[in-house]
């Protein structure tokens, strides 16, 4: 494993990093809390990986409670990451919420204040070393009360970064601008970025360049849904409760056609590793977060950073796949959130 500092601190993170939502939340098939923390406890153990993302809205904090049980003890030796903004604590919104649909956001100094501290006391922990607000929108990256209230926590020792996480779908673009504008001393956005979709991550970036330059990027959705874990096939059909089940027979047939054009990066490597290298010859970067499911991805996504970089030429032959939508002809995608610059 090799590791990265957020700029401007000690914190040095693997560069796979491990999320627990397909631990916690059963969207990608059920694991028991047993096999949950045995997985967490292997990562470190066995691969040096020791930055865990979580959020409370996982399992209404389960992912929480299995990073504490994996790692009680062993604080030190971890960096926990997690994430607010959802109402958790909200009964009737949770009663009435269906399939995957939102639950109401709360961003007042008060809510996040009592959040963090139930974070903290799930975690079992006196700080939070990464706290990312959970999907915020447009109207949240302009209220400055937000992110007052969250140099007023880092100030006070509950945790240490401080940043954003843009979803729940690909979009956001503006919302990262005008947050990197407005906030420039923002230490981390998580988002969605991969080999085959780009955008708007790659404008992300270049924003934090040009006005966060402190901002690290910790990526989600690295392999575009599992797309580039190179396990579908045409045949491939997903569980009742698998969020992919949801999506057009077309992704799936259309993302098949696109990873055959990047057969050329799997003769060192499989292409789920080639997928973190692409994410990793990005400086800022600060750690990838693989969806893992099962040991054996375990082992092979951990491994990635061993791998050799990708050289300029494959880099060169992905930008040129990447602008002709790998050879497919399909319908533009459609983004959430502000693609296009909307003044307050």
């Amino acid at each position: 494993m090799r590791y990265r500092q957020f700029p401007g601190t000690d914190l040095s993170i693997s560069e796979v990093g491990f999320g627990t939502w397909t631990l916690s939340t059963g969207w990608w098939g059920e694991k028991t809390d047993e096999e949950a923390v045995e997985m967490l406890r292997a990562a470190h153990r066995d691969y040096g990986i020791n930055f865990f993302d979580t959020a409370d809205t996982y399992g209404d904090g389960r992912g929480e409670r299995q990073l504490a049980e994996a790692f009680r003890g062993r604080r030190d030796e971890v960096v926990y990451s997690t994430k607010i903004g959802y109402d958790i604590y909200d009964d009737a919104a949770k009663a009435v919420r269906r399939g995957q649909s939102e639950l109401p956001q709360k961003f007042d100094r008060d809510y996040m204040r009592f959040a963090v501290e139930k974070c903290l006391e799930r975690l079992e922990t006196d700080h939070i070393d990464v706290l990312q607000l959970h999907n915020i929108k447009m109207e949240h990256v302009r209220d400055a009360s937000i992110w007052k209230a969250l140099r007023e926590m880092q100030g006070e020792g509950l945790i240490r970064v401080w940043g954003a996480a843009f979803g729940p779908a690909i979009g956001w673009l503006y919302e990262a601008v005008e947050l990197c504008e407005r906030e420039p001393d923002i230490a981390t956005i998580q988002m969605i970025w991969n080999v085959l979709e780009q955008q708007p991550g790659t404008a992300m970036i270049e924003a934090a360049r040009d006005s966060a330059p402190n901002c690290a990027f910790n990526i989600r959705v690295t392999h575009a849904s599992g797309m580039l874990e190179g396990r579908y096939t045409e045949d491939t059909v997903f569980a009742a409760n698998d969020h992919r089940r949801h999506r057009p027979r077309s992704w799936l047939t259309n993302g098949l056609k696109k990873i055959r054009t990047l057969e050329f990066l799997t003769t060192e490597m499989t292409l789920g590793q080639a997928a973190l290298r692409w994410l990793l010859e990005e400086e800022s970067v600060v750690t990838t977060l693989p969806n893992i499911y099962d040991m054996e991805q375990l082992a092979e996504f951990a491994s990635a950073p061993d791998k050799r970089a990708l050289s300029p030429a494959e880099m060169h032959r992905i930008a040129e796949l990447a602008a002709d939508n790998f050879g497919v002809e399909e319908e533009p995608m459609k983004f959430k959130g502000t693609m296009e610059r909307v003044t307050a």
